[in-house]
Order: C-alpha cells, then structure tokens, then sequence
C-alpha cells in the first residue's frame, strides 16, 4: 500500500518535511547548560546557582538576535552571540571572564552543542523520519547543530542552520528559505515546536505546524507553552504521537 502522507489542513498541501525547532523542543538545554556550569563552577572552587546561570543565558538570546533582525548588526552565528552574552552571564554570577583562559571559555560556550535530548526526541524523530524528510529548523548555526546531533544521538537527514539561511526565526525569511533549500513549497513543510510564537510565525509563512508540549522548558515554574494557543494542524505530548498522528 502506497504512503499517503498526511495533509495540512491550514496549507492544503501533503507534507513531505516535518522540521523541528531544536532548544526546548527537542533538547533539553536548562538541564544541560546548568550540569556544564555546575561542572564549570567546581572546577573552579565557586558556589553557582546553576539552574539560574542557564536561565540568565537564556535570557539574553533574544536580545541579541533582535539587533540582526533588525538590521542594526550585520549577520552573525549564534555562537558568536552566545560567546558574546557569557562574559555578562559571568560577571552577573560572580566570574571575572577575564581572568579565565580562552580554552576555558570556549569550552563552556559549547555547552550549547552538547544538550541532552528529551527522553522523547531520538525515538521520535526515527518514527517521523521513516515516512518524512526530518530535520531542525532552528536559530543555531550549522556546526552547533551538527554537534548536537551527534552527541544526543538525532537521526536528521539534513541540516541547515541559520548560517546557510542568514536570518533568524521568527522573520519570514527564516522559514521560507529553508523551504527553497530543499526545493519544497512552504505549506509540504511542516514546523514542529514546543513555542507557540515560533509556530505562529510560521504559519504566517505558509508553513504547516505542529505542537509539542514540553511544561518543564524552564523549571517546574513554567507558566507559558503549556498549552497550544490556536489551531495547529496538531498537537501531541510527544514527538512519538506526532508521529503516530502523522501516519508515520
């Protein structure tokens, strides 16, 4: 029997691609940023708050994407604007990031590429993929993308990172042109995200969407994304029923 794949109701359109949004969705990055600055933290002798080191980090991502948004910076890769907000996340905590070698630093910038999956994620992803073009659509550049593939263990099949696309979600741009990279119409891609602004973007876009609720993104305090906010063509608990749901 041939695979019908599953067809959006907002786009019309059969999907062929479901893209993932990558930090909250599919990687866990509160766990994994705080266990590498705990990690950071005693290795240098100092007491850290390191859940609230991750959430500060975190805080200053979109911040710095606004300024490329915006034009009033140049492009630059999401490693850089994490490098660059680490110095004032260190200096907030109690570190002098002068006074730490460069090797030092860099090694906890990369904590980005090292997140631990949801217990969800590679499983899932293996069952979408079986019937659907797989991939994340995601801020990170192309060589944290990578990284963190390999180190949780996620089945792409191709990534294409915001350095290739030379935007930030949630513009326009960010979506469709990694729709025109693999030579698809927006509406046979569908965006998959625990962030219910990422997806209301995208389907301003032409994109097809997808929720995965995700409720301890940021703490077991987390009061936004519990919920999805609209229609989406779906809505799951995990990515294995979305791909149940899919036909996948």
């Amino acid at each position: 029997m041939t695979f019908q794949p599953y067809r959006s109701p907002s786009t019309g359109c059969g999907v062929r691609a479901v893209l993932f949004d990558t930090f909250g969705t599919v990687v866990d990055w509160r766990t994994g940023v705080a266990r590498q600055a705990a990690e950071f933290a005693a290795a240098h002798g100092q007491d850290l708050d390191a859940e609230a080191f991750a959430d500060d980090w975190r805080a200053l991502y979109q911040p710095a994407m606004e300024a490329i948004r915006t034009g009033s910076r140049e492009f630059a890769t999401l490693d850089t604007l994490h490098r660059e907000n680490l110095d004032q996340v260190l200096r907030h905590h109690g570190f002098d990031p002068d006074r730490l070698d460069a090797g030092t630093l860099e090694e906890l910038n990369t904590s980005w590429h090292r997140l631990p999956p949801w217990p969800d994620s590679v499983e899932g992803l293996a069952a979408v993929r079986r019937s659907y073009i797989v991939g994340p659509l995601s801020n990170g550049n192309t060589s944290l993308l990578l990284d963190m593939a390999r180190n949780a263990g996620l089945p792409w099949d191709v990534i294409i990172g915001s350095d290739i696309t030379r935007t930030y979600k949630p513009l326009p741009a960010a979506y469709l042109r990694t729709a025109e990279f693999l030579d698809l119409r927006p509406g046979a891609v569908m965006l998959v995200a625990a962030h219910n602004n990422d997806l209301r973007a995208a389907r301003e876009a032409g994109l097809a969407t997808a929720f995965i609720a995700r409720p301890t993104e940021y703490g077991p305090g987390q009061v936004a994304d519990l919920t999805p906010e609209s229609d989406w063509d779906l809505s799951a608990s995990s990515i294995p029923e979305l791909a149940d749901r899919l036909g996948a």
